[in-house]
């Protein structure tokens, strides 16, 4: 019933709004990266009368609280279209606010009342979270923050900052609110045209910016333990968007091998193209069952740290190789400007496919192997 619901929202109300997003004139100039206002609020609407909003937020932090299978077939049907929507997706970080915290950060979050900005990556670093600079001195109880982060996160008018900083306990997680003396942010506007296609990041910029010791989020010196708990959950629901792009990659291969004739003869009788589409849906298939079963471990309460480790891996890998062979299919590279296959690329690849990111899954495999634990 979940993914009947799911999918008939998506077909009936996002992907008719696809053109919009890609642009119509010829030239991409009025792409958008994300939905009006007005739109988005109009889709919210029918999301919370379907009964689905917050659909991967514990049912006691204020949102419905399906099991992991149920996030996983939601987030599946919403990754094949190009539009930008989620039933009230919120990063687990937050999770482990305490009762005010949840009042004052996470259900405003969730109500999208408020943006989080995640502020873990800094300039100098990147990714590579190892030698943080930023740090937060203390002082008379309260912590004096000063340093510079970059933040992906969707720009809003109001906004609070999920900052990691280095205290003398180690880093430490703090919850910034966005009038707070000491903290300016720049960039991370919403791009038109081609520059919808470029996700600048924001620059996040604490200059003796004073913080609570009550917006401390969890323990001092533990910030790489929020959200653990959700964690291995979050790689499978990831995986399970991997999937929902690859289906919808495989049906515009489809459509194009049916539809094109070449010296008078459909492609769709050549050898490579029926192997193209072959190799697609057996990747599909083979994604999709080790999404469904380490969701399913994860509901019945079993561990499933190695097997979402191997769900992320696969998937990500499995978005590369459907590209390609959708490339052999259109004759030519699927990352062209305007067409739903590179904006669905993009949004698949763009939180997992660094070479880093896929490393650490490789990793976590490997111990688990060499412990003997099974695989």
């Amino acid at each position: 019933m979940i993914q009947s619901l799911a999918t008939d929202f998506v077909n009936e109300q996002l992907k008719p709004l696809e053109r919009d997003i890609l642009g119509r004139a010829a030239d991409l100039s009025d792409a958008q990266t994300y939905l009006p206002a007005k739109t988005e609020a109009k889709l919210v609407k029918m999301v919370r009368k379907m009964g689905l909003w917050g659909a991967g937020v514990p049912e006691e932090l204020g949102g419905v609280g399906l099991s992991t299978l149920g996030v996983c077939l939601v987030e599946e049907e919403l990754a094949q279209t190009v539009v930008p929507f989620n039933f009230g997706d919120v990063t687990p970080i937050l999770f482990d606010c305490n009762t005010e915290q949840q009042a004052r950060f996470l259900r405003p979050a969730l109500d999208g009342q408020k943006r989080p900005y995640l502020a873990l990556m800094e300039p100098e670093r990147g990714a590579d979270l190892s030698g943080m600079k930023m740090k937060a001195e203390k002082v008379n109880g309260d912590y004096l923050l000063n340093g510079k982060k970059l933040s992906f996160s969707r720009a809003g008018d109001d906004y609070f900052a999920v900052v990691f900083a280095g205290t003398d306990k180690g880093i430490t997680c703090f919850l910034v609110e966005k009038d707070t003396p000491g903290f300016s942010v720049t960039g991370g506007g919403e791009g038109t045209g081609w520059l919808a296609q470029v996700r600048e990041p924001m620059s996040l910029v604490f200059k003796d910016c004073r913080v609570p010791a009550e917006n401390i989020l969890g323990e001092e010196g533990k910030a790489f333990h929020l959200g653990g708990k959700w964690l291995p959950q979050r790689r499978v629901v990831r995986g399970a968007r991997c999937v929902g792009v690859a289906r919808r990659l495989l049906d515009e291969a489809t459509v194009q091998a049916r539809s094109l004739e070449t010296f008078g003869k459909s492609i769709l009788k050549r050898t490579n193209i029926q192997a193209a589409l072959a190799d697609i849906a057996t990747n599909i298939h083979a994604g999709r069952l080790m999404v469904y079963e380490a969701a399913w471990k994860s509901d019945i309460g079993k561990s499933i740290r190695c097997k979402a480790a191997m769900v992320k891996l696969y998937t990500t890998q499995t978005i590369h190789t459907v590209a390609d062979r959708v490339a052999h299919v259109f004759n030519g590279p699927p990352h062209i400007d305007g067409l739903p296959m590179e904006r669905l690329c993009r949004r698949a690849l763009a939180a997992s496919a660094t070479e880093l990111a896929l490393e650490l899954q490789r990793n976590i495999i490997a111990r688990d192997i060499l412990k003997g634990r099974e695989a």
